[in-house]
């Protein structure tokens, strides 16, 4: 693919004009030809965030509630270990195959990758993750919707407790079929979660 020309001054601009074949091109997205589903996904982003029945809604709203309300019902019929296991299970497949990966290259690092940058699973559901050589780090998605909602009586959850019996748990199972160990962070009060590798 040809670079893309920038126009920084007259000289440039002489030189590509000169070019009958120049490669000045307008910018491509990537994006070309589904125009009407990113004009969906905008109208979906603005009409979320618009939202504010009960508090500001986010981007993650959905899918947040849709885990606190699964992990709740765990709670409540005694099957956190349950559900955590299940999880563990359902992701076995794509874990292992990422840890095969791993094993070929010894590319520890694409555990996190995996864990977090290339899985909807957590991108959607924590908006922006800090990476680091071996270490990734974010706020905990849960509060913006947990507390309004606490407070009208649909959960009993705490944010601790979604750490401890469900986030670390879940995490290491991940880790075991990734074929890494991982540390994950205590549970603070401010909300900030690491998970990082162990050498």
């Amino acid at each position: 693919m040809a670079q893309a020309q920038h126009l920084d001054n007259s000289q440039q601009l002489e030189e590509i004009v000169k070019k009958p074949t120049s490669s000045f091109k307008g910018a491509k997205t990537g994006f070309e030809g589904q125009e009407a589903e990113i004009g969906k996904a905008v109208q979906l982003a603005l009409k979320t965030m618009a939202s504010s029945a009960g508090y500001k809604h986010e981007m993650n709203d959905a899918l947040v509630k849709a885990r606190l309300q699964a992990m709740q019902f765990a709670k409540d019929t005694g099957m956190m270990k349950e559900y955590v296991e299940h999880d563990i299970k359902t992701m076995r497949p794509i874990n292992s195959r990422v840890g095969q990966v791993i094993a070929k290259t010894g590319d520890k690092e694409a555990a996190l990758v995996g864990l977090t940058e290339r899985t909807a699973c957590h991108y959607q559901l924590v908006l922006e993750t800090h990476a680091e050589e071996g270490k990734r780090t974010w706020q905990s998605p849960w509060k913006n919707v947990l507390e309004p909602s606490t407070r009208m009586g649909m959960f009993t959850l705490t944010e601790k407790e979604i750490h401890e019996e469900w986030f670390t748990p879940r995490i290491h199972g991940f880790a075991k079929d990734l074929g890494v160990e991982v540390k994950v962070s205590e549970w603070n009060d401010d909300g900030v979660v690491t998970i990082e590798l162990v050498d």
